[in-house]
């Protein structure tokens, strides 16, 4: 099975560029990565799939994006609100704000049949395989001329 790679830091230029661009797509200026939601990856004979955890996630504010071997995933995750006017907070361990994440796809997948869902905070993205074409006998029909 081809390996899959995550990275964040490791992004060529392009890459870099086009979470720039979608960061101001969702959000305006600023810079990416004031949260991480955490995410898992999936590698199945069939599919690969990354489920990451977004509660708080609009729809609306939420762009995947597959180049060149890449899954990116930028939006924004909002604060919830406290409805005490005069309440301090004493812990506070969920993070909120723009967050962009990558994960780089090694092998061959049909962008074009992928699909994304987000459903009660769950964001899922079903990344069919191509099948393996490198090896495989073809029969080649012979016509005349």
């Amino acid at each position: 099975m081809p390996r899959i790679y995550l990275e964040r830091r490791e992004m060529n230029d392009e890459l870099r560029r086009l979470v720039d661009l979608l960061e101001s797509n969702v959000h305006g200026s600023g810079v990416a990565g004031e949260c991480a939601p955490p995410f898992d990856v999936i590698e199945s004979a069939a599919a690969i799939e990354i489920v990451m955890d977004i509660p708080g996630v609009d729809r609306d504010g939420l762009q995947v994006v597959f180049s060149r071997g890449m899954v990116l995933i930028a939006g924004t995750k909002r604060a919830s609100r406290c409805s005490h006017a005069d309440a301090t907070f004493h812990l506070a361990e969920r993070s909120f704000g723009r967050f962009a994440r990558g994960v780089r796809i090694a092998g061959a997948v049909d962008a074009g049949r992928a699909k994304a869902t987000l459903d009660a905070g769950e964001l899922r993205i079903v990344l069919p395989r191509l099948e393996e074409r490198r090896g495989a006998q073809i029969t080649i029909p012979v016509g005349s001329a």
